[in-house]
């Protein structure tokens, strides 16, 4: 009789042992995967269509801005550009590359200034004026049509990063 009671005992702490170690398997999981913010930030759309000529558009992709400007075509062409259909635009992320600061854009100038120390980009996101140390970054885009998919690595985007253009 007690050898089929220590039986019972033994399988049943088996038992509770197996299943709290297959919860603390589960939750250690749930901590591992990303969270659904975090999967919901991977990849952004964005109708450029709608953009208009030296207008700012800001965009939050990932916790940053993005700044989405549909270059003038007074503007001297830049490597930079973004072409889709006759017009160049400009995608970057709005955030100076010296202290991590947003720039102003002014329109009647056609170039951002930075108000931490003073840092100035031209429409194409190019250092203007020091202390800048690199050019406004261009984030991984796709172009879908009219659209942009921000976090995406398509064939233009691999292009600006083959030629260097992308930091």
């Amino acid at each position: 009789m007690s050898d089929r009671r220590q039986f019972i005992t033994g399988a049943g702490l088996a038992a509770f042992s197996g299943l709290g170690a297959i919860g603390a398997l589960y939750a250690a999981k749930r901590t591992w995967d990303p969270l659904p913010s975090v999967k919901a930030g991977g990849f952004t759309t964005i109708d450029i269509s709608q953009a208009q000529e030296n207008v700012l558009n800001t965009e939050m992709w990932r916790g940053k801005p993005i700044f989405v400007l549909k270059r003038p075509k007074s503007a001297k062409p830049n490597d930079r550009d973004i072409v889709v259909g006759k017009d160049r635009y400009m995608i970057v992320v709005g955030l100076c590359t010296h202290l991590g600061c947003i720039p102003a854009y002014y329109p009647d100038e056609t170039k951002f200034k930075c108000a931490c120390h003073g840092g100035e980009f031209d429409s194409a996101g190019m250092v203007l004026k020091s202390p800048p140390p690199t050019p406004l970054l261009i984030p991984p885009f796709k172009i879908d049509g009219t659209k942009m998919v921000l976090g995406e690595e398509g064939p233009e985007y691999k292009k600006l990063k083959a030629d260097g253009l992308i930091g």
